[in-house]
This record gives C-alpha cells, sequence and structure tokens, in this order.
C-alpha cells in the first residue's frame, strides 16, 4: 500500500468502549493514544486512527474488523480487548494480510500453533501463565487444597479457568470440586453457588467480567456453606467498575493479572502524567494500558523500518513484510519488559501478580518484591 504525501498512516483500534467492561477497552485506548501523542509522525506522515468497538463480544470483534479491514488505508490494528473478540477479529484481518496485535487478549488458544492466525500478535502474557501463577498461590501461599472455578463460556474464561484448574491438580496434587458454566447476562447464580458450596471448597476462582463478576461476588458472600470460601478473580475484573458492582462483597478478594511493578522511571515520570492528561483519570483504570503502548510502538517502529519514502513523499509499506518484521521482534524494551515474538505471535515478558481488594483498593501481595 502507498501513502501520499500529507496523507496520514492511518493504524485501526478494536477495543472494547462501551458497555460494563469499557474500562479494560478504554484504559487499552489510552495507552494507544499516549504513544500516539508522544509519536505524532512516523517517516514524515502523521499518525491517525479508526477506533471501533470490539463489544468484549465475538460478534463485536467480527463487526470492529470487518469496518477496518473495509478501509485500504488501515495499515495494520491494534486490539481487540476481548480474546473473544479476537478469535473472529484474528479471522479476518489474517485472512486480508493486516496485522492485528492485542495488548490484552490472554486465551491460549489464539497463540496455539494449531489455531493461531498468521497475522496476529500479542503484547498481553499467555494464560498458561496466569492460570499455573494463579494455581501456585492459591496452594503455595494460601495453602489450600481444594478448589471450584465458574467461567462464561468465553474463550478467556474458559481457557484461563481450565490452566488453574490442571495446575491446581498438577503442581499441588489439590482437588478441583467443580468447574461450572454460565451464561453472559444470567443475574441470579444462588442455586448455582449453593451446588458449588456443597463439597465445600476452600478457594473459588472465577476469571469473568465485571457483570457477571460482581454479581458472583456479592452472591456468593450471602451463599450457605460459602462463608469460609475464598474468592478470585482475574484481569477481566481488575477494575475500579468492579468494585462499585461487587460493593462491599469485594473486600479480601484475591485478583490475578501482569504485574504492574514496572521498572525504570519512564512509566512514572513521563507516561502516567501523559495518561492522566488524555484520560482525565487520576489513575489508570485498567491493567493493559502499557501493554498497548508498547503494541503501538511496536507498529510504528516496523512501519519506520520497512516503509520507503518516495521521491515525492510517499510512504509505501508492504503489508506482509511489516507483519515479517514484528514476528522477527527480538528484545524490545518496552515499559512491561524485553519484549521478544515467537511464531506464534506471543510477544510478551510475562510477569504475573496476584493482588487483594483492601479497604476498596487493590493492594499487590504476590510474589514479594
Amino acid at each position: 500500500m502507498t501513502i501520499a504525501e500529507g496523507e496520514p498512516i492511518l493504524l485501526g483500534t478494536a477495543m472494547v468502549v462501551t458497555g460494563a467492561n469499557e474500562a479494560l477497552g478504554l484504559d487499552s485506548l489510552y495507552g494507544v493514544q499516549v504513544a500516539a501523542q508522544m509519536r505524532p509522525e512516523v517517516a514524515g506522515h502523521a499518525v491517525e486512527f479508526n477506533d471501533q468497538d470490539d463489544g468484549c463480544s465475538a460478534e463485536g470483534g467480527q463487526a470492529a474488523a470487518r469496518a477496518l479491514v473495509s478501509d485500504p488505508q488501515i495499515v495494520a490494528i491494534i486490539g481487540t480487548s476481548c480474546s473473544g473478540a479476537g478469535v473472529p477479529a484474528a479471522e479476518i484481518t489474517s485472512a486480508e494480510g493486516i496485522v492485528l496485535i492485542s495488548p490484552s487478549n490472554t486465551a491460549p488458544s489464539l497463540t496455539d500453533p494449531a489455531t493461531h492466525q498468521p497475522f496476529y500478535l500479542r503484547t498481553a502474557h499467555n494464560d498458561k501463565i496466569q492460570g499455573e501463577a494463579m494455581a501456585r498461590f492459591a496452594c503455595e501461599e494460601l495453602e489450600v487444597s481444594t478448589a471450584a472455578t465458574i467461567h462464561d463460556g468465553s474463550p478467556y474464561a474458559e481457557q484461563l479457568q481450565q490452566v488453574f484448574a490442571d495446575q491446581f491438580v498438577e503442581i499441588c496434587d489439590g482437588t478441583i470440586t467443580a468447574q461450572e458454566a454460565i451464561n453472559v447476562g444470567d443475574t441470579d447464580f444462588r442455586p448455582l453457588l449453593t451446588s458449588i458450596a456443597a463439597d465445600s471448597p476452600e478457594f473459588l476462582y472465577f476469571p469473568i467480567f465485571v457483570a457477571e463478576g460482581g454479581l458472583i461476588t456479592s452472591q456468593a458472600r450471602e451463599t450457605a456453606g460459602m462463608e469460609a470460601t475464598l474468592l478470585a478473580g482475574s484481569d477481566g475484573i481488575f477494575t475500579p467498575d468492579f468494585l462499585e458492582a461487587a460493593g462491599g462483597a469485594a473486600e479480601e478478594m484475591y485478583l490475578s493479572g501482569p504485574d504492574l511493578e514496572y521498572e525504570g522511571g519512564f512509566y512514572a515520570d513521563e507516561f502516567l502524567p501523559a495518561y492522566r492528561e488524555i484520560s482525565g483519570e487520576d489513575e489508570p483504570i485498567s491493567v493493559f494500558h502499557a501493554h498497548a503502548f508498547d503494541a503501538t510502538n511496536m507498529v510504528l517502529d516496523a512501519i519506520e523500518t520497512v516503509g520507503v519514502v518516495g521521491e515525492d513523499g510517499s510512504l509505501t509499506i508492504d503489508r506482509q513484510a511489516l507483519a515479517d518484521e514484528l514476528f522477527a521482534t527480538s528484545g524490545y524494551e518496552g515499559i512491561t519488559g524485553t519484549l521478544t515474538c515467537n511464531e506464534t505471535g506471543d510477544c510478551a515478558d510475562a510477569k504475573i501478580s496476584v493482588s487483594q481488594v483492601r479497604d476498596d483498593a487493590f493492594v499487590r501481595i504476590w510474589p514479594e518484591e
């Protein structure tokens, strides 16, 4: 593709920016915007965006991807927010030869050699790592030997709880008392929770999203037989919106997610002030903003490397060469660490931590620094 002199480099974004999970997507979108503010021009061309809402659903991901690939000037796409949106989006964008790089998709299937789409990458961790980390935390730190899980049928939730369950058995020699599924949009989980409580699990892991996560949290606190059960979630609910949805019931709950203790001064001294300015928020509203910043800069670096500037000021970009350059990323120094992409698009320098809700705030507690 060729971008004429004076025309912008157009990137797409596909994030969830409305509804109960909007904090997840807006947080990442702010990370993209910080990168663009710090780097408004590449190879003599302004950087602009076509922003689409992935809806945190398969339908939303499909619609966002179709809208973006229909624009012939789209160079690459940063997204999606949710793995459930990422599965169909990756199929659509790869079929068109357009890079899709996600800051927050974590489902293992997206980078599994059997199911990986050739133009898909991510800067977020693989949930094979998060699931194992939460299993180790549960048995080694909390010393529990029985656990149950709940998922909502999404690739993210179903695969993460399965990794947790498998690792809890393998690493901890623990017992999984139940693995239950709910539907997105359900509101009454009391019968399900009563059934789970009958086997007295010490630990209940539900790596789902805000609306259902808030209801399960509050209803679990009211379920007979669950008074001593430790409640735990993951990065899908790592947002103040979840605390509001759950009310005081979230107190003392555990949440796994990317470790936000970033090294070096850039994050605190430069990134966060810019994030606050762009977002109007006092603090980040979810946990993948830095991953989005890194993804955006990786794309811009790749454009700078493979783009050919013409004598007339035009910029020609071969999309296959752009993808090849991104997959060849090695030792890239980002906010989130040192990133190296493998052949199926896993690029993250993955570090997982566990936080606990204390006085209506997320407090990092593991691993110890």
